[in-house]
């Protein structure tokens, strides 16, 4: 199972943007891999460690933006359509190949 995180936070101000960057970092220590620049994705295993990611997103999120969380199949979560343009330093991973499970 994966859980998709979408959030759209506010960053004029100078606090606003230190909120951006703690939370930004604390999806990178819990795990969350970014899949676009507001996107982010985190593998679990069951539904009890998606209930625990979710109470700690709850528990860091900032207090103004939009914080979303998507539960979605493994299944469905390969059936991604990948619609690029041309990007000379951007490199596609498709396959589970590259998946490294600790």
């Amino acid at each position: 199972m994966r859980l998709v995180l979408f959030f759209d936070l506010p960053v004029e101000t100078p606090k606003q943007r230190k909120d951006y960057r703690l939370f930004r970092k604390f999806l990178l220590k819990d795990g969350f891999l970014p899949l676009q620049q507001s996107v982010y994705a985190k593998l679990v295993v069951n539904d009890g460690v998606a209930s625990s990611a979710i109470a700690r997103v709850r528990k860091h999120r900032p207090p103004a933006g939009l914080v979303q969380i998507l539960k979605v199949t493994e299944t469905q979560f390969s059936t991604m359509e990948y619609i690029t343009g041309k990007r000379p330093d951007y490199e596609e991973i498709d396959s589970m190949e590259e998946l490294l499970v600790l």
